[in-house]
């Protein structure tokens, strides 16, 4: 099986994507709270201004902190959690980088089994699911499609092989 899922069609830049080096990626979900948890849209510009100002405004109050060493225990946490987690990542950076052309309406996704197709909005929210109980999806991926509301987290679009914008 091939691990590398190809993006093409009315793109300007054809990709390739590796979802066994997704592990790293801070975009990551974990996929055992997601889809139960209340989730609030948040703009990570504004987010970051506004930590970064108010860092800003106890260091000029209060003096710069001397950086606390992370606690052997939370990095064994975050390891473990690396090492048993259920991972997935949304769809939509990777469209947004090949840069769709203008008038592209529809993502399909190739599997073995058939061919799903999606508007572009709709398959910006899928979610790529790409580890399950730490261990990469083999049999049936490399990637598992999810909807964004978990509709479908019991029965996912499985076997993918390639996407394709038209």
């Amino acid at each position: 099986m091939n691990n590398i899922i190809p993006i093409s069609g009315r793109v300007k830049f054809q990709l390739t994507i590796d979802p066994s080096v997704w592990i790293f990626d801070e975009r990551k979900i974990d996929l055992t709270t997601y889809f139960d948890e209340e989730r609030v849209e948040v703009d990570e510009i504004e987010q970051y201004s506004k930590a970064v100002a108010e860092h800003f405004s106890r260091e000029i109050k209060e003096g710069a902190e001397i950086p606390k060493a992370a606690s052997p225990a939370k990095k064994k946490t975050q390891k473990e959690q690396l090492l048993n987690g259920t991972f997935g990542i949304k769809m939509k950076p990777f469209i947004k980088n090949a840069e769709p052309e203008s008038g592209a309406e529809k993502v399909m996704i190739s599997t073995a089994d058939g061919v799903h197709s999606f508007s572009m909005e709709e398959a910006g929210e899928l979610i790529l699911a790409f580890s399950k109980n730490g261990k990469p999806l083999r049999e049936d991926g490399p990637v598992h499609i999810l909807f964004e509301d978990g509709s479908n987290r019991d029965n996912p679009i499985t076997n993918v092989r390639k996407i394709t914008i038209s």
